[in-house]
């Protein structure tokens, strides 16, 4: 093959397009004017530049910066001018703060705890029990500054710092304004502690913070749900406050409600098993509370049980902020509340009013407490009640020795109702003297019901606010501080459904029918109905159905105690008809005691001449 050669066109087409190129290259150089002109046009933009970034040193340097933080564009663009003094803009991240209990998440925009963790609890579906998260919490500050503009802290971005003090970790968030003005955060968790210390504090704010003018620290939260049941859970979801020198009160619990209360201590967002406390070293002067339901029905949508709303103002200390707060995210628990005396938390558990508290407090928390250390829950709640209705007993036979008597005396009684059916108050006057008679009061089966009304209402209360039930099981019921459903349903039954709930508990259940028999023993039986008297064999079914209906929503655990002691109740009843009591000794008694001389108290006599004024009235009135 015949090798190619360079001939004289390709020469002078390569010398053409060499040319060209010079050509153009030549022609886009600047001219000399052109050059002097750009030269010019950049010491100019230099000047102004130079000229800008002073007037930004020289405002921030000379006067007190006030932001309007509820415009998140002005936040921005001033802490972007911080750079001059080496300042940067906090990014949108969060710090963790983190124990064997507890797991904070805090937020560099507004400094405030946007999630809150029990490391070792979780909610009826096993997901971990959040008492802050998505956005259902917030806690910020808000005040007027000298030029009359309104600052809100929750939009205003805060600087965080981790350090150690011991064992405690310390979180300090910043949201700086200048070198050695700023607004601080502080939170201080302790080893194996559910309260956190939280100091509120500002530095070189004089004079940027107008005096005079209230300042409102506003925490906010709504309740999350933990429980299958959320209207179960929301009757014990209430807001809780410490008062005027340890006066303990709280807002309605089953609709909205708010009050301004004074020398306030503490205040307690409890979501029945577990709850969110600001307390104070010093008592806030005044606090507005409020708390709005969110449950209008039981579905599985809801999210929410209550709104809280707590606006608190506070005031300037030398022209500067400071309060010494803490923060308790934990459970409801006693044993655990009781080690922070220094605000005396275990009131934040609503124990009942008066004597009833006062049982449920320092008798049956205490007492189930210790025989759970040594027993499962269930069997523990077996234990006391057999210790309970022993402890009874004696009440137990006076009650049946009464209806004994009555029910000796029930033939003569019936005559006299015959006798005098015409005559209502004659008939009463026989009555009460054949029972004066015969030492019979009627009243002495209702005395022991009486003496029982302190224990019932504390069990009643003991039940589902014990945190010791939580999640404890027994036989089938998953929960001994819920229901025990053994069946369920999603159709809505009106009326059934909105009474008595869309499943079906088995103590309840066993309940009614343990009652409906001691009814049968102690009522239906033995006491003669009377003119104008109740229907006592309508008592005997109604209280069966009614605790059949009602305890379907309740604690298993008290139907559980309720079946167990209505057990134990009869079998103490027949032993005491069977074995104790003689009934021929008993009406031979009777008949001894109508032959003396009965002394008439000063109450039967007293009852005697008012009826007996009262018949000559009607008498003579006749004529």
């Amino acid at each position: 093959m015949e090798e190619k050669k360079l001939d004289i066109n390709s020469i002078i087409g390569f010398v053409l397009i060499f040319g060209l190129i010079l050509l153009m290259f030549y022609q886009n150089q600047p001219t000399p004017e052109e050059i002097e002109a750009e030269k010019a046009k950049q010491e100019q933009l230099a000047t102004q530049n130079k000229a800008e970034e002073n007037t930004v040193q020289d405002n921030t340097r000379t006067q007190d910066t006030a932001i309007n933080l509820q415009d998140s564009t002005a936040v921005a663009n001033y802490q972007s001018s911080l750079g001059a003094f080496g300042y940067t803009k906090p990014s949108d991240g969060t710090t963790k703060l983190e124990n064997d209990l507890l797991y904070l998440e805090i937020s560099n925009k507004g400094g405030q705890i946007i999630e809150a963790k029990m490391a070792q609890f979780n909610t009826y579906d096993s997901i971990p029990v959040y008492l802050i998260k998505d956005g259902n919490a917030s806690f910020g500050l808000t005040f007027t500054t000298t030029d009359n503009r309104t600052l809100n802290t929750k939009d205003l971005y805060f600087e965080p710092s981790i350090s150690k003090n011991g064992e405690n970790q310390v979180l300090s968030m910043k949201a700086k304004i200048a070198p050695n003005k700023f607004l601080e955060y502080r939170y201080e968790m302790k080893p194996n502690d559910y309260m956190v210390d939280f100091t509120v504090r500002s530095q070189g704010l004089n004079g940027v913070i107008k005096e005079g003018q209230p300042i409102k620290m506003d925490w906010l939260l709504k309740g999350i749900r933990h429980s299958k049941s959320v209207k179960y859970e929301n009757r014990y979801t209430e807001m809780m406050y410490n008062y005027e020198d340890g006066k303990i009160d709280y807002l309605s619990a089953n609709g909205d409600d708010d009050e301004i209360e004074n020398d306030v201590k503490w205040i307690s967002l409890k979501q029945h098993f577990f709850t969110s406390i600001l307390a104070t070293k010093k008592n806030f002067k005044t606090a507005s509370l409020r708390s709005t339901n969110l449950v209008e029905e039981e579905s599985e949508a809801v999210r929410f049980t209550k709104a809280f709303e707590v606006s608190i103002p506070i005031t300037l200390e030398g022209g500067e902020l400071s309060e010494n707060l803490n923060w308790y995210y934990g459970p409801a628990d006693v044993e655990v509340l009781k080690k922070y005396d220094q605000y005396e938390l275990e009131d934040t558990i609503y124990w009942g009013w008066g004597i009833f508290g006062w049982i449920n407090r320092y008798v049956f928390t205490p007492f189930y407490s210790f025989l759970s250390d040594f027993f499962p829950a269930g069997i523990a709640i077996i234990l006391m009640t057999i210790l309970v209705r022993l402890a009874m007993s004696p009440v137990t036979y006076k009650s049946y020795l009464s209806q004994a008597k009555m029910k000796i005396l029930k033939p003569e009684i019936a005559e006299i109702t015959e006798k005098y059916k015409d005559n209502a108050m004659k008939r009463q006057q026989e009555t009460m003297k054949l029972n004066s008679k015969a030492g019979v009061s009627p009243l002495s089966g209702c005395v022991p019901a009486l003496i029982q009304m302190p224990i019932f209402y504390a069990l009643f209360m003991f039940f589902p606010t014990s945190f010791a039930l939580r999640q404890k099981s027994f036989l089938w019921a998953e929960d001994l501080s819920s229901y025990d459903s053994i069946f369920e349903w999603t159709t809505h039954i009106p009326v059934i459904s909105t009474f008595y709930g869309n499943h079906m508990s088995l103590f309840p259940i066993l309940a009614s029918i343990a009652i409906f028999f001691y009814m049968m023993m102690t009522t239906g039986q033995n006491m003669p109905q009377q003119p104008g008297m109740p229907n006592m064999k309508f008592i005997m079914y109604l209280m069966p159905f009614m605790m059949l209906i009602f305890f379907n929503n309740y604690a298993s655990g008290l139907s559980l105690y309720y079946f167990i002691s209505n057990l134990i109740t009869i079998g103490i009843m027949l032993v005491i008809k069977n074995v104790i009591i003689d009934n021929d000794k008993l009406h031979a008694q009777i008949q001894e005691n109508k032959k003396k001389p009965k002394k008439e108290s000063k109450f039967q006599k007293k009852m005697r001449e008012m009826m007996e004024q009262a018949e000559e009235q009607k008498k003579a009135g006749r004529k």
